[in-house]
């Protein structure tokens, strides 16, 4: 496997914070910094294992994360195939070797299907599953609930419940969260639905891992007992997103805000510029001389002038937040 990277000024920044000055970071079996991770395609639109394995490689050393989403939102699983997905799983699996946690994204809106997803992304390898609501059908709670517990009874990972309605048009209401927390499997949530109060009421009442999934959320839900983040920022930018959790955690607050709002204009710009996630991600890690390569229709590729002003985000970030700065 060719794990050689291009030349770009990517910084590191290890952090300076032992993790026994304050806080200590909260068990999860998903990881804490935990990258939503593209699907790298070659120039035809093929699935790119290659590349898969040397990004893989890199956001788990240089890139600080110490867990992956395998076929997310992110990861452009509308448009893969299932045995894309089960190749995908086994390839960073081997690139990882047990350096993070591997999650694989397993959600559709078909529950036999998405049974079948976990079971086979279990086999491939995945430590864990990722299952996002039911879309489109807009189920009521009590099917919202039997959707997640069918899969949870059906395999021997633990299970991530991604609560993300403005994509879905359903929200996993608290009252369904406090229940479906008691399942043995039901270890942990993503959390898009934008109610701090919801979020803190499930994490104060139940023993489940929370996860923002809005980098402009990572503080204020870590400070309510959310144990990180999965982020699509973290592609491009994991060490900035690492830096302000450690520094939260390490009892520096100002720091940590201080390092939250230098990253703040690149995820304004990758997240809520008009474009999707995968496709500002994929922009700058080209940009970057990483593996990404295009996206598959209907998503279409950032244009130079986009990818012009990601680099310059980046760069702006990475100039403002330096390890002789933190």
């Amino acid at each position: 496997m060719d794990r050689r990277l291009g030349t770009f000024p990517y910084v590191p920044f290890p952090s300076r914070f032992p993790e026994s000055d304050a806080m200590t970071p909260l068990p999860s079996p998903f990881g804490r910094t935990v990258c939503a991770m593209v699907t790298p395609f070659t120039d035809d639109g093929a699935l790119d294992l290659d590349g898969a394995q040397r990004l893989a490689d890199h956001l788990v050393g240089a890139g600080r994360c110490d867990g992956l989403v395998l076929s997310g939102t992110t990861g452009e699983a509308p448009t893969t195939t299932d045995a894309e997905k089960g190749a995908l799983i086994r390839a960073v699996a081997d690139a990882v070797a047990g350096r993070a946690r591997i999650t694989a994204g397993v959600g559709t809106n078909d529950t036999r299907h998405t049974v079948a997803l976990a079971r086979a992304a279990e086999a491939a390898g995945a430590d864990g599953v990722l299952v996002v609501t039911p879309y489109y059908s807009r189920p009521p709670q009590d099917a919202v609930a039997a959707h997640f517990l069918a899969v949870a009874d059906a395999v021997g990972v633990p299970v991530m419940l991604y609560d993300i309605p403005g994509r879905t048009g359903t929200r996993i209401e608290t009252d369904t969260l406090l229940r479906l927390a008691g399942h043995p499997r039901v270890a942990g949530v993503k959390d898009c639905a934008y109610d701090l109060l919801g979020s803190a009421k499930v994490i104060a009442e139940t023993g489940l891992a929370y996860y923002s999934g809005a980098e402009e959320l990572n503080l204020p839900l870590r400070s309510v007992g959310a144990v990180g983040y999965v982020s699509t920022v973290a592609n491009a930018a994991g060490p900035l997103l690492a830096a302000a959790l450690d520094a939260f955690e390490a009892g520096a607050p100002d720091e940590a805000v201080r390092l939250q709002q230098r990253v703040l204009p690149l995820v304004e710009l990758m997240m809520a510029s008009g474009r999707p996630g995968t496709v500002t991600a994929k922009g700058l890690l080209g940009a970057l001389g990483l593996p990404g390569g295009p996206v598959r229709a209907p998503l279409q590729e950032a244009d130079g002038e986009r990818v012009a002003e990601l680099r310059k985000a980046y760069e702006a970030a990475v100039a403002h937040s330096s390890p002789s700065g933190v």
